[in-house]
């Protein structure tokens, strides 16, 4: 299997992450990078540096008034007299109709959801080339690829077309389904990661052209508590083509499976011919966020269904965090993928 990674994406090295009221170290680690670039090739995956497709199918799915903040506004924020470190917003705007300050503090908090995305020196670039990641794997599955795993880090799923949050800055999922439709695909997003994937949703949400599932801890007392319900279905033209699909805390191996059936049931009924999995690894049961308990088996498992629809899939990384068996998660659903195509 093909994969794709680069080296500038090591650049993002967050320090503060905010939960419960308390400052704590960012989980989104670099050296998450080498445990899942190990345990992609021990899978037999070989690495190959993205093409720079530009800003082009970026701005495909996001704002240009959100990429120009995210590519300035560390240089901004560096000017503001004690300014902290990195970017994180302190205040909110009550809608996003509400007013669009000049202000480098105001635009932080239009443009960030919450303190678990601060931005640094070196934000823009990883993200940039962490999209790329996906740009290219998506151009490979154009190119008659059966699998491409994109390592991409930072994650994206939590990203809006104009809102960073949860570790997230581009939307790499969205960008690569987009860039999938736009060479004449159906995609559709399939999203195992343990936290819903709001950013993608809302990317999508009334839209019937790149159908969108979700298969997640449920919000009610998880992040990101505001999106993932099973009530939202899409808006528009886009009713009908999203699917959440939320399971209660502590779910193990046999009920994800189950849940997996219907999701992948949904995405042959919207005529998918390419499958984007926003691959999460965070379900773990030895994941610190504790939210779902798959096991070893389950990810082999889940690698084998995905490949038993005989569709071509781009694996795009999104969660999963530095434990014990992070390596092993990734090792064993890119192989349980392999030998079920």
């Amino acid at each position: 299997m093909k994969a794709v990674f680069d080296d500038r994406q090591w650049r993002h090295d967050p320090k503060h992450f905010m939960a419960n009221g308390a400052i704590m170290p960012n989980p989104e680690q670099p050296r998450r990078i080498e445990v899942l670039k190990a345990a992609a090739e021990e899978a037999g995956c070989a690495f190959q540096p993205p093409q720079d497709a530009g800003l082009g199918p970026i701005a495909a799915v996001h704002t240009p008034e959100y990429l120009t903040f995210l590519e300035n506004i560390y240089t901004r924020w560096r000017r503001i007299e004690g300014a902290g470190e990195e970017v994180i917003p302190n205040i909110h705007p009550a809608s996003r109709s509400d007013g669009y300050p000049k202000s480098a503090v105001g635009q932080a908090g239009y443009h960030q959801a919450d303190t678990a995305c601060p931005i640094a020196e070196g934000t823009w670039e990883a993200a940039y080339w962490s999209a790329q990641s996906a740009i290219t794997g998506a151009d490979l599955i154009a190119g008659d690829e059966r699998a491409v795993y994109a390592l991409s880090r930072p994650p994206g799923h939590h990203a809006f077309a104009d809102l960073a949050g949860g570790f997230c800055f581009l939307n790499n999922s969205g960008i690569a389904a987009e860039r999938l439709r736009a060479k004449g695909f159906r995609p559709a997003i399939l999203d195992v990661d343990v936290h819903h994937g709001n950013g993608t949703q809302g990317m999508f949400y009334d839209r019937d052209d790149v159908l969108t599932v979700s298969i997640h801890a449920d919000p009610a007392r998880f992040y990101p508590f505001f999106w993932g319900h099973a009530q939202e279905r899409g808006a528009g033209r886009g009713m009908g083509c999203n699917l959440n699909l939320p399971l209660a805390r502590g779910t193990g191996d046999a009920d994800f499976l189950k849940t997996l059936d219907t999701a992948l049931g949904r995405v042959r009924s919207f005529g998918t011919d390419a499958l984007v999995i926003a691959l999460g690894l965070d379900a773990s049961i030895d994941d610190p966020f504790q939210g779902l308990a798959v096991t070893q088996d389950g990810f082999a498992r889940i690698g084998a269904a995905i490949a038993a629809t005989g569709l071509p899939v781009l694996f795009v990384q999104e969660g999963g965090y530095l434990s014990d068996t992070l390596g092993a998660n990734l090792t064993k659903t890119l192989t349980g993928f392999q030998e079920g195509a």
